[in-house]
């Protein structure tokens, strides 16, 4: 018989997802979990920035469309932060255009990703950001 040892230690990465989608936040969330991966969740730019004072992420997977603010602000506030600027933001959006992924590139993400996404192709991004 086997055990899976759950791990939550400084050896696991936790990655923020930023969604207004309940849908989608779960989604994203029981994907990289999965993986391996400790999760936390915000519905909006507002909350994730108070989510980052309590524990900060490894990496932000970022919608860009959300209610309050919106991921291309967060990202510019986050990536202004000394304390914050070096953590890899994935930006996820069903904003595909060539000029919405400049424009994230442009906010300080350091990847984008179009929705809708292939589920290893975004487990893909994530764990070759988190490797930087």
């Amino acid at each position: 018989m086997r055990f899976l040892i759950h791990q939550e230690g400084p050896d696991m990465n936790t990655v923020l997802v930023v969604e207004d989608s309940a849908t989608q936040r779960a989604m994203m969330s029981d994907l990289l979990k999965e993986k391996g991966l400790n999760v936390t969740v915000a519905k909006d730019g507002v909350e994730a920035l108070e989510q980052i004072q309590i524990q900060c992420p490894d990496l932000v997977l970022l919608d860009i469309v959300m209610p309050r603010m919106n991921g291309y602000e967060f990202c510019r506030r986050f990536k202004s932060d000394p304390k914050t600027q070096k953590v890899p933001v994935l930006m996820c959006s069903a904003k595909g255009e060539e000029f919405d992924r400049y424009w994230g590139m442009k906010q300080g993400a350091d990847a984008y990703i179009a929705k809708p996404f292939h589920p290893a192709d975004l487990v893909g991004t994530v764990k070759q950001l988190l490797r930087k």
